[in-house]
């Protein structure tokens, strides 16, 4: 009797076949190997952590965390982002380490889906933190890097768009004196609503020219220009020093020579509650979600004990295979094909070949019910048969 869920999976997950699988990997290798050259040293951390601690500590919503309890009554919880656990190791364990640190992770992380929507509950991240470095020229230089990392990927068609969470905060609270109101603004520009920001806008009690200050906030996006234009918004200088920080970084990403896959948007705001600088996402052929995404987080550390200031990114390697377009072709795979009589000169044979690198798979000819069928996937075909008989190739 065939069970109800038997063909099925958990709402968001998903099945990698070979094809992608081979994809990714070959993909994967490349960026790991581009990070290496940076300095970086990739660690791991488990998938299972304390609800009180990285869950608390990660910026992802609390209704998308899977949840469990272990045997003693704990509560855990699959981790969401790498962030806050590289931030939990880093802190119990690498303060004897020369500062800045840096860091690098290839993992998957989890966050629960409450409906069908094509949105993957597990997916794999490949990222780096830099850890003790409050300097531009860190911000610089792992923009630089991500940059790097998806040229070496084989992307070729992307844009770096640059925000800054200091900027836009002080020019709510300017305008709107209070968090609250900022907040609201803040989720439609999440949302990129930017028809339900105007309206609300207009809806609230400021003065007129409030108001078109407001408005004309979400036109700055661009080149370097949008930073001129978001100092002409400022009336008392407040937020001024972070567009001054923007405008530095900008000059740094010239130095690097990365400045043809830079923007700015300074509406940009982020799920990830903990940015505290400069953030950015990136955008890439006709996928309709940022592929990967990043930014200054100079608080999270304190949740561990550790004042210390921290940026870096993530890339979704579901986005950026998307963005890469048709799949790698198989390497290709030979078959050797045996009867028990030589079935030894088979394997001899076997070794040989794997030993120059090809990819070889053996098989019981009494085994196969349809030889031409079978053979046919594969891009070579040895046979080795009967009693004292040659090979022969195909």
């Amino acid at each position: 009797m065939t069970k109800p869920f038997m063909f099925e999976k958990p709402l968001g997950m998903r099945d990698t076949l070979p094809l992608l699988y081979e994809t990714k990997t070959e993909i994967r290798n490349k960026m790991s190997n581009e990070i290496k050259l940076w300095g970086y040293q990739f660690i791991e951390t488990p998938a299972l952590e304390f609800y009180d601690t990285i869950g608390e500590a990660s910026a992802i919503l609390d209704r998308q965390l899977f949840k469990l309890l272990d045997q003693q009554g704990h509560s855990l919880v699959m981790r969401p982002d790498m962030t806050a656990p590289i931030a939990r190791v880093a802190a119990s364990k690498l303060l004897k380490q020369q500062i800045p640190i840096r860091l690098a992770y290839s993992e998957n992380v989890y966050r629960a889906q409450q409906r069908e929507g094509g949105k993957p509950a597990e997916f794999e991240q490949i990222g780096i933190e830099c850890i003790g470095n409050d300097s531009i020229s860190a911000d610089a230089e792992i923009i630089a890097l991500l940059v790097s990392v998806l040229q070496t990927a084989g992307l070729r068609e992307f844009k770096v768009s640059i925000g800054q969470v200091g900027f836009l905060q002080e020019l709510f609270l300017s305008i709107l004196g209070n968090e609250e109101r900022a907040a609201v603004l803040r989720k439609f520009l999440y949302e990129k609503n930017y028809v339900g920001y105007r309206e609300h806008v207009k809806s609230l009690p400021l003065s007129s020219i409030d108001k078109q200050r407001l408005i004309q906030f979400t036109t700055l996006r661009g080149g370097e220009e949008a930073i001129e234009k978001a100092m002409e918004l400022l009336e008392n200088g407040r937020g001024k020093e972070k567009l001054i920080e923007l405008k530095e970084l900008y000059v740094q990403l010239k130095e690097f020579g990365v400045e043809q896959y830079i923007s700015f948007d300074l509406t940009l705001v982020s799920h990830m509650s903990y940015y505290t600088g400069a953030l950015f996402e990136v955008y890439a052929g006709q996928v309709g979600s940022p592929i990967g995404n990043g930014g200054r987080y100079d608080s999270l550390y304190a949740k561990f004990g550790w004042n210390t200031p921290a940026t870096g990114f993530a890339i979704r390697m579901d986005g950026l295979t998307e963005a890469l377009g048709e799949p790698a072709k198989a390497e290709p795979i030979e078959c050797v094909l045996f009867s028990r009589e030589q079935k030894r000169e088979a394997l001899v044979f076997a070794k040989d070949k794997r030993a120059d690198g090809k990819r070889i798979v053996i098989q019981d000819i009494n085994a196969v019910q349809d030889v031409d069928a079978f053979t046919a996937t594969f891009s070579g075909v040895h046979f080795f048969i009967g009693k004292g008989g040659a090979s022969r190739d195909e």
